[in-house]
């Protein structure tokens, strides 16, 4: 099948679903959220596939995360600071389903995450399998510093602990080696090196009995289910519905972006956090990484 947003392919046991916007930093339009559900139900069905890796197209991101720059009109009215509790709802529920179908799919993922990962995006890559990151990837929950919610806390706090608390507390990026040692990613390897090694261990993983992969993936899963995955995730739509409804200093983030459009906003944004940023957070992030630093503007 041809996919406008999206490159998919399968060989040798492995799929491959590269997110394919690069222009756009590969950021998860409606379009690409579709294209890569359908995709990745043609590797759920194909019984030669027993890996599905996703990745970035254009090698500076993985993805910064949901579009906000797309038209949201089959979800509430055009100007999105007048969507009521219902649209926020069905919009919050659309990108949870993006992201449980990744958790849902019975073969293994492998998220390969070359450069910046940012907001949906990390949330896209934490309900993964696996992960497996280039040693100038950058990390954020950065949708705090627009005044979103994040509805995959629970997820995080699966894969890293307490720890997710001061991430999300401050919307600050992180690098490489920070995710490695928070355990967020599983391996860092040389960025001209990435997909080969990635390529050398699905092929590795692929060689496993497919029952064994199936299974074993159903019984990981149902530890998490039977902790009470899906009511921490009920909650924390519900929480992101009232964050994004709230009548907070963020709203000016999103007047902004409405009357003078994402560029200001950010701008307008960055300025609150600039006086206090440090080596560890935001700017120096940013700063220390060789890519340009404008990776998440127009998605969240």
């Amino acid at each position: 099948m041809a996919y406008s947003t999206i490159l998919y392919e399968a060989d040798d046991r492995v799929a491959w679903i590269a997110l394919n916007r690069p222009s756009k930093s590969n950021a998860l339009s409606l379009q690409l959220c579709g294209e890569f559900q359908d995709a990745l139900a043609i590797a759920e069905r194909d019984p030669d596939v027993r890996v599905v890796v996703i990745k970035g197209a254009g090698g500076r991101a993985f993805s910064s995360g949901f579009d906000l720059s797309q038209d949201t009109a089959e979800f509430g009215p055009s100007d999105r600071a007048t969507w009521t509790f219902d649209d926020l709802s069905r919009y919050f529920d659309h990108a949870n389903k993006i992201m449980r179908s990744v958790f849902n799919c019975s073969k293994p993922v492998i998220a390969m995450i070359n450069g910046y990962c940012l907001a949906g995006a990390l949330d896209l890559a934490m309900w993964c399998d696996v992960r497996y990151c280039s040693d100038d990837s950058r990390f954020g929950a950065i949708e705090a510093r627009m005044g979103i919610g994040d509805t995959e806390l629970p997820i995080m706090s699966h894969l890293i602990g307490q720890r997710c608390r001061e991430l999300v507390y401050t919307g600050d990026m992180f690098d490489a080696e920070e995710a490695c040692r928070l355990g967020l990613v599983n391996r860092i390897f040389p960025k001209d090196r990435l997909e080969e090694e990635v390529t050398r261990i699905a092929k590795r993983m692929s060689r496993v009995a497919l029952p064994t992969l199936v299974w074993s993936k159903k019984a990981l899963n149902n530890t998490l289910l039977a902790a009470g995955l899906d009511s921490a995730l009920r909650y924390s739509v519900i929480a992101d519905v009232l964050i994004s409804n709230s009548d907070s200093e963020f709203k000016r983030f999103r007047e902004l972006q409405r009357t003078e459009g994402t560029k200001a906003a950010f701008k307008w944004r960055d300025s609150l956090f600039a006086p206090f940023e440090s080596e560890t957070s935001w700017v120096a992030s940013r700063t220390a990484s060789k890519q340009p630093a404008k990776a998440d503007d127009g998605a969240s």
